[in-house]
């Protein structure tokens, strides 16, 4: 099943829960806009080359749409319409005042130069810049884009509406950009994960940990959690998989990974069949890396009792069914990884306070989003008898569908 219909799957479920007329619901499900444009440029040897760029701004009820651009060869519009779906249902789930969207250019990064990278971008921002905005929507980075093309698009967009550092997220720090803004997703794992275990009397303490991912996402949460007394006993990433049953020690593994590219030929651990790193045995399974991972194939292999989906949709619904059957308690990914979304929008405030704030602060913000975050969501559980999963779906479609209702939108 792939990403669009999991989602929906997931999104009718929430609905039926809810109790939501057919009209509100499949109003909630067509996108508000979707975009699309060519962008032309000339390459560093003087010939032209054409991309083609989109976005799909799904929903904007609850305020500006707010969701990431990625650069990559196969931008499938069903993904992407899917992506901005769950950003709708993410930003509601950690209650900020945004709707959802999701965007990006048919290109590979890695073909080309800085500066073809740097013209893209900006022809792309030309193309789109009257339906983007600081109050209308606010792009973000995704796979393949970071800080300097979020710095392109800000410079763009401004020659045609003046300085407005607000209109992207995820910038450089010099020029608006939030402090533990790049730690910001997993250090939202970290915190999700202390709510959820500490609903079961546990702490991240002495539990034995597999992370399948080491880029932003995986790091972040690796070096956090074995600060916090973790133990990490394997890591893949796209260069390999490491085990040490004793604990891999996270600040060496960091320095060599940076050195060598990945985890591959670290010597403080085993190499393993990157294949196997989802079933190896621990306590909690955090897989942060691709969609898709768990499924029918592996998923009664799975030894974890807690699975964190820091990636997106890394569960499919299959997968979901037979480990409910085992007992596996999974947070979903529309809960546990909204860290980097929520301080996104401590970017968009500081910017629009024109007041930055220390890097303290945004911490003891993030912790309090996520800790009122997971209470909602264990409420909704309750109220709906639910698992975690349908617990964030129907928090995240009722307060969209409240927010349509109270509008004088619905159908």
């Amino acid at each position: 099943m792939n990403a669009l219909a999991a989602t929906n799957r997931n999104f009718k479920l929430a609905a039926r829960l809810l109790g939501l007329d057919s009209k509100l619901e499949k109003s909630l499900l067509i996108p508000f806009r979707e975009i699309k444009v060519e962008c032309t440029i000339p390459k560093d040897d003087g010939t032209l080359a054409s991309f083609v760029g989109f976005r799909v701004q799904h929903d904007n009820a609850r305020g500006p749409m707010k969701g990431g651009i990625r650069y990559h060869p196969e931008v499938d519009p069903d993904e992407v319409n899917a992506l901005a779906q769950l950003m709708t249902w993410k930003t509601a789930v950690a209650n900020i005042p945004y709707g959802g969207a999701k965007g990006g250019i048919g290109c590979d990064p890695g073909e080309l130069s800085i500066s073809e990278l740097e013209r893209l971008t900006r022809v792309f921002t030309q193309k789109i810049h009257d339906l983007v905005g600081v109050h209308t929507d606010v792009p973000a980075p995704d796979m393949g884009t970071g800080p300097q093309t979020m710095a392109w698009i800000l410079d763009e967009y401004s020659k045609f509406h003046g300085y407005s550092p607000a209109v992207v997220t995820g910038k450089p720090i010099d020029l608006g950009g939030s402090l533990g803004r790049d730690a910001a997703t997993g250090r939202g794992v970290l915190y999700a994960t202390e709510a959820l275990l500490n609903e079961y009397g546990k702490s991240i303490s002495g539990q034995r940990f597999v992370i399948q991912g080491f880029g932003n996402v995986g790091s972040w949460a690796a070096r956090l959690i074995s600060e916090n007394g973790g133990k990490i006993v394997a890591i893949s990433d796209v260069t390999g998989a490491i085990k040490n049953s004793n604990g891999i020690d996270i600040p060496s593994l960091l320095n060599h990974a940076k050195e060598h590219k990945g985890v591959k030929g670290f010597e403080g651990g085993n190499p393993i069949d990157p294949k196997s790193i989802l079933v190896e045995d621990c306590d909690i399974l955090i897989p942060a890396a691709l969609g898709g991972v768990i499924n029918k194939e592996n998923a009664n292999e799975i030894k974890a009792k807690f699975i964190i989906e820091a990636a997106n949709h890394p569960t499919d619904p299959e997968g979901d069914e037979i480990l409910a059957k085992k007992g596996v308690v999974i947070l979903p990914d529309i809960f546990a990884n909204s860290g980097g979304v929520t301080v996104s929008y401590f970017e968009w405030v500081q910017n629009i306070q024109g007041f930055m704030w220390e890097e303290e602060k945004v911490n003891k913000e993030l912790k309090t989003y996520m800790t009122n975050g997971f209470k909602d969501v264990k409420e909704m559980c309750k109220s709906h008898n639910c698992d975690l999963r349908m617990g964030a779906f129907t928090l995240g479609v009722n307060r969209v569908a409240r927010a349509t209702v109270l509008r004088g939108w619905e159908a």
